[in-house]
């Protein structure tokens, strides 16, 4: 049995933290894993920013809540859940996918939680499991499952790599440069056929 495996972020919504980054014209905040590999590094960044401007929880999931998902994602997604099975792996939380999620008809998801304290700030957070696309396809693969993963950014390389097809979404052109032998596509119906074609 097939399971596809799909980021979040750059491949069905647009980069949260870029989208709250122009609202608050905070710059700095639109750095995200397709500059950063190492994603803990980049949290404790975000973190230091997010406490120097005095903003929490509830000045992202503003933003948030006018994030919409990216033209022809829904379809794709309904097209794509009507011949196999989806999950979205992302490395986003729990608290900012919830409002999305509904956008896209309620998916599964497995991603994150954030630390928040009463008053809003977001004090840390908990990471699902260690290198957690990579170790869910390889959870998954141990279960019986065939995946197929597809994602834009470096965290996204591991589950693209250990799975029996992996396609590259919307990605820059650095990573594409480094892993020439993976699939490329820019549009929906393009990764929708080869998906289709590897199940």
């Amino acid at each position: 049995m097939n399971v596809v495996c799909l980021d979040m972020e750059g491949v069905l919504v647009p980069e949260i933290w870029i989208a709250f980054a122009n609202e608050v014209g905070i710059p700095e905040l639109k750095r995200t894993t397709r500059d950063e590999p190492d994603y803990d590094k980049l949290m404790q960044y975000r973190l230091n920013i997010l406490k120097e401007h005095n903003l929490g929880i509830h000045e992202i999931q503003a933003v948030i809540e006018k994030i919409d998902v990216m033209d022809g994602a829904k379809e794709f997604l309904d097209e794509l859940r009507s011949v196999t099975q989806v999950i979205i792996l992302s490395d986003t939380f729990e608290q900012f996918a919830a409002p999305i999620m509904k956008k896209l008809g309620m998916p599964t998801i497995f991603c994150n939680t954030l630390e928040i304290a009463e008053n809003g700030e977001i004090t840390g957070y908990k990471m699902r499991c260690e290198k957690s696309k990579l170790t869910t396809v390889k959870a998954l693969q141990s279960c019986g499952f065939e995946t197929i993963a597809a994602g834009d950014s470096f965290n996204d390389l591991g589950m693209i790599l250990a799975s029996k097809a992996g396609f590259l979404f919307k990605s820059t052109e650095k990573i594409k440069a480094d892993y020439p032998d993976l699939p490329a596509f820019e549009e929906y119906d393009e990764l929708l056929a080869a998906i289709k074609a590897a199940l």
